[in-house]
């Protein structure tokens, strides 16, 4: 796939996961996930891997990333 890779917790968006990835190296605080994600620290938790890609229908043929909206077919050759 051109746009998703499977890393095995599920499809993520290749643009937007690299983006998230060099953030992470990016950021100043060292603190560990355990401290920055949760519901015991935020009133709305956010999940680690904002750039999982959803599937668009029940037909499970396409998907699509909720950061950057590109939309993908399953199996689709480029």
């Amino acid at each position: 796939m051109q746009h998703f890779v499977n890393h095995g917790y599920g499809w993520t968006c290749r643009h937007c996961h690299e983006q998230e990835e060099t953030a992470r190296v990016h950021e100043k605080s060292a603190r560990a996930r355990f401290f920055s994600e949760g519901e015991a620290e935020e009133r709305e938790p956010k999940f680690s891997a904002s750039s999982l890609a959803r599937w668009r229908d029940e037909s499970r043929q396409e998907l699509v990333c909720p950061q950057c909206g590109v939309v993908e077919k399953f199996g689709e050759q480029a």
